[in-house]
């Protein structure tokens, strides 16, 4: 009898042990649960951008259209020399797979042209924010750095008959070289003729101002140097960013002759064809 008393004990133990086992069992499994929940929220990670890496910049840009931005290049005899004034020459940069540009400074009989083209591919560092919002902040501090002025009815509606001769342009490169000079001589004399006009950095409806139909978002500065009593410089900038990867335009000119002033339209024109052909290569 004592010895059925002592079996029946055991017996009583190991149920409360295997019990014991499977109420744990039972609780681990139900962390084992929330951790993945838990791990799954901390380790979300923002989408990257479109763009992995940037193009070559100073094969970017074709001859044809350096030819239009940079008359000089014809006037250039030299074999030798013509060929490096079209190669550019690569800016500074410690990543190619981050920032990348080229420059181009051609001189000609009536003026020296400079050009620009930079590339900057935007990666964010933090999980939370993908690489297109981090490009966004970026293209916006740039945007408010220009001070751009309100924007106008007339600027508004200058722009959009601008989109539709860029569009123009962009099927028949010599109609639009052909047609532009035409309508240099009246602004430029007019320029000339008045002071306040030399002062103004662009005439009215080529303001600065934000930019309709190219890459994500998009602005155009406009500046004219006042250098005293040499030649006025003038500076187009287009700045656009497309998904990442933010695309500047910096195109200069300077004339020979005191008192000559850039045909601001011209030099607009000009600098959005090129944007408009870098972006398409972009989503190409």
């Amino acid at each position: 009898m004592q010895r059925k008393a002592y079996v029946s004990g055991t017996a009583a133990l190991l149920v409360a042990l295997l019990a014991g086992c499977t109420s744990g069992s039972a609780d681990s499994g139900t962390t084992d649960d929330a951790n993945p929940g838990e791990a799954g929220t901390a380790t979300a990670v923002a989408q990257p951008g479109k763009y992995r890496t940037l193009p070559e910049p100073c094969g970017a840009v074709g001859h044809g259209t350096l030819d239009s931005l940079l008359p000089g290049l014809q006037q250039i005899t030299d074999a030798d020399q013509r060929e490096a004034a079209y190669a550019g020459d690569a800016t500074l940069t410690y990543d190619t797979d981050r920032k990348v540009g080229c420059r181009w400074k051609v001189e000609s009989t009536d003026a020296t042209d400079h050009l620009l083209v930079d590339f900057e591919r935007v990666v964010s560092y933090d999980n939370a924010v993908s690489d297109d919002n981090q490009a966004q902040t970026i293209f916006a501090t740039k945007e408010t750095a220009a001070d751009l002025p309100e924007p106008t009815a007339s600027a508004t509606a200058s722009d959009t008959e601008s989109n539709s001769a860029s569009a123009s342009a962009s099927d028949s490169a010599s109609a639009s070289d052909s047609a532009t000079p035409s309508a240099t001589p009246s602004s430029s004399t007019s320029a000339s003729d008045s002071a306040s006009a030399s002062a103004t950095a662009s005439p009215t409806g080529l303001e600065p101002r934000a930019l309709s139909g190219l890459g994500d978002e998009a602005f155009l500065d406009d500046a004219l140097s006042s250098s005293g009593s040499t030649a006025q410089q003038r500076t187009v900038t287009v700045v656009f960013r497309t998904s990442n990867v933010i695309v500047t335009i910096e195109y200069a000119e300077q004339p020979a002759t005191v008192g000559v002033v850039p045909d601001s339209q011209k030099m607009q024109d000009r600098a959005r064809k090129l944007a408009a052909q870098l972006a398409d290569s972009l989503n190409g």
